[in-house]
């Protein structure tokens, strides 16, 4: 075996994204739906940020969780999709060591804002569906925007010890990884050495963070379900039911991919490995993409807003 084979990689400057293994060919056809997501992701998230910004009647507690919901979408898409459209059009693999574990970094920082900013949405129909006469109340602004404040500080301690975990570890094998962005698991299997430290943290991620979330969520609909099904008309019933169905498509476009994706990489080791990251991928995409459109489509003071506002410019 030649030496250039043995490399040292304990401290790489730079890893190799290969994009999605085994699919190389079709890498440009591959980018065309990626580049459609990430621009309706793009518009559709900024259009939400402005027509909130703009229409006073929308500056309540749902919509500015709304707009963090969608400052995170923006941020979680752009951490992403640059550097994966850069692979498919111009074969630009390498990426800087540290380039590489901040994108780790803000994917999964983003991704439990994202998780909590959903526990807080729950909490927010909760308590306009169980408690309406004390909606204001109980959710005032001060409170919304240290809940707000909490969401980003439990992501960023959190997830901080991903990418330091990731650092200390010797990368004596390769430097090359077999996905489209720097996901923590792919980036600490090339690891050298004992990583379990880092496997457990990631579990402890995935059950005390993710799994507490849905648990929250799922009570706060139960409450929500058991107040809705005791109104006296089904008039009533459905206008309650039609306040939460926006969050609750918007719960599952994020919960259901991510649930399908972690099922797959732990239990579809028979799964051919383009397959998995190709899931991977679309689960960063998929939300932020489809989060803009289930509010404007289901939200009615939305879709007033963006009607006067196409009106008025004479679209």
């Amino acid at each position: 075996m030649s030496d250039s084979n043995k490399t040292d990689f304990t401290n790489p400057s730079t890893f190799i994204l290969l994009g999605i293994p085994g699919l190389e060919a079709a890498h440009v056809w591959i980018s065309i739906p990626f580049c459609t997501m990430y621009t309706i992701a793009i518009l559709g998230n900024f259009i939400i940020l402005f027509i909130v910004k703009t229409e006073p009647s929308l500056h309540e507690p749902m919509y500015y969780f709304l707009c963090m919901l969608a400052i995170t979408d923006l941020v979680l898409s752009t951490s992403t999709l640059p550097k994966m459209l850069s692979i498919f059009w111009f074969n630009s693999r390498e990426i800087d060591f540290s380039a590489c574990l901040t994108q780790m970094y803000f994917i999964h920082c983003f991704l439990v804002m994202e998780s909590g900013i959903f526990v807080a949405m729950a909490f927010d129909r909760y308590v306009a569906i169980c408690h309406p006469l004390r909606h204001s109340t109980i959710l005032t602004y001060p409170l919304v925007a240290k809940i707000g404040l909490v969401l980003v500080l439990r992501g960023i301690m959190f997830i901080l010890p991903y990418p330091f975990l990731a650092r200390q570890w010797p990368y004596c094998r390769t430097n090359i990884i077999p996905h489209s962005y720097c996901e923590y698991i792919a980036v600490v299997k090339l690891a050298c050495g004992d990583t379990h430290v880092s496997s457990y943290y990631g579990l402890f991620m995935v059950l005390c963070v993710r799994s507490l979330d849905m648990i929250f969520i799922a009570v706060s609909y139960t409450q929500i379900l058991r107040a809705i099904f005791s109104l006296p008309t089904k008039d009533a019933r459905l206008k309650a039911l039609g306040t939460c169905s926006s969050h609750l498509c918007a719960i599952l476009s994020f919960y259901i991919p991510a649930l399908f994706s972690s099922l797959t990489h732990r239990f579809g080791q028979n799964m051919p490995l383009h397959f998995h990251v190709l899931i991977a991928s679309v689960y960063l995409l998929v939300p932020p993409m489809l989060n803009p459109i289930i509010y404007g489509v289901r939200t009615k003071q939305i879709q007033d807003r963006l009607l006067r506002l196409f009106t008025h410019k004479g679209i």
